[in-house]
């Protein structure tokens, strides 16, 4: 192919291995095709949707000229090219789809990280399909909500969603919305519905507690997650009685409960969190836990005050997919916490991090991924670093 652009062109491709983002890799006449809808080992043609000039493209598999053991058919119509952004493996078995992520999350490690470790990615209760409790749909110009096509504005007319519980969908779909709006929509631990921003307080439930939140407002999507985190998070905090623990990105104090649990009324549990909303309700359902104090504000501005106060134990962190950082990093590494334990939804995140805590004397200790978010290339992982002896 002489022609550097090749927008539109339809290529046969063999597949090589699956790179972070719910694509695989193959290469044609020396460049990278990130190829969607295919799986490690197949041999597919391919439409390429996205040209770097003469950089990497990207592309999507249209037919399958040699399947893998792994392809089965895609439970949902919109989980093809041209179709819903949301999934990326609909057309891999659940386990396949699970290993899969494994192998990102150790190629992460291994190229960002400096670390060779493997694990598994560990299957939730409740299967593949209707798992999703909250959703954020767009609203086209007509004023019906539908999912996002792949990398694009485009509002897909979706009449359901295979990963939300049934019926939970049909009723905002037959809803006129304001166009290019967006509706949040959520099932909450009592089974009611909530869309749009008028909707009531939603409620949750985990580690025997119950928080009323905004719509719209930070909570796990899967329903098993927050009890997950719950038991790793306080396993590996190995708080004593009368310890002391920050909770950086605490949210409405998830995981602040569990640490309470842990120090008791003479220890003392720091949330910072910078949603005001998330801390009022997380004051509330925390109303009995004097040990828990709140810092609202942004992690960054919030630590140095922290630094003054005293050494925490332990340091919890659930920061957003951008991850930690160095300025945080440093920051918590300067606390010296005997304990850093990291929840992270992003591998490539979480793998720079595992970098910038090693050169500054803290290690991987152990590691923990779970599958909450079936179908995606989507996963959680929990990660404890503990400082080199």
């Amino acid at each position: 192919m002489t022609d550097p652009n090749w927008l539109d062109r339809v290529l046969e491709l063999d597949v090589g291995p699956v790179a972070h983002g719910g694509h695989c890799v193959a290469r044609l006449d020396g460049r990278v095709v990130f190829v969607r809808h295919a799986l490690p080992g197949e041999r597919v043609r391919a439409v390429v949707t996205e040209d770097r000039h003469g950089g990497f493209c990207r592309a999507d598999a249209v037919s399958v000229l040699r399947a893998s053991p792994d392809r089965v058919p895609a439970p949902c119509v919109w989980a093809r090219a041209g179709g819903c952004g949301g999934c990326d493996f609909q057309h891999a078995s659940p386990p396949a789809q699970r290993s899969l992520k494994a192998d990102v999350l150790a190629e992460q490690l291994r190229r960002l990280g400096g670390v060779e470790r493997s694990v598994e990615v560990e299957e939730l209760p409740g299967g593949a399909l209707g798992w999703r409790r909250r959703l954020r749909l767009a609203v086209g110009a007509d004023g019906r909500a539908g999912l996002r096509a792949h990398r694009s504005h485009e509002v897909i007319p979706i009449a359901d969603c295979s990963l939300a519980p049934a019926g939970l969908l049909p009723p905002v779909l037959d809803r006129h919305w304001p166009p290019g709006d967006e509706v949040a929509v959520e099932l909450d631990a009592d089974g009611v519905a909530h869309a749009g921003p008028d909707a009531g307080p939603v409620v949750h439930r985990a580690a025997g507690r119950e928080w009323r939140l905004s719509p719209g407002a930070f909570w796990q999507v899967h329903p098993e997650l927050a009890d997950t985190l719950c038991a790793v998070v306080g396993e590996w905090s190995a708080l004593p009685a009368g310890g002391r623990a920050w909770d950086l990105y605490g949210g409405a104090g998830v995981l602040a409960s569990v640490l309470a649990d842990r120090v008791g009324p003479t220890g003392a549990v720091l949330v910072v969190e910078s949603d005001r909303a998330a801390v009022r309700s997380g004051r509330e359902a925390l109303a009995d836990l004097p040990c828990v104090h709140w810092r609202p504000g942004r992690v960054e501005r919030i630590l140095p005050a922290l630094l003054a106060a005293g050494r925490p134990d332990v340091v919890v962190a659930d920061p957003p997919r951008k991850g930690l950082g160095r300025a945080v990093v440093d920051a918590i590494v300067s606390a010296g916490p005997d304990r850093l334990v990291y929840v992270a939804c992003d591998p490539a995140a979480l793998a720079r991090d595992v970098g910038l805590l090693a050169a500054r004397g803290y290690r991987l200790a152990d590691l923990r991924a779970f599958d909450a978010f079936p179908m995606t290339h989507h996963f959680e992982s929990v990660a404890l670093f503990t400082p080199d002896s």
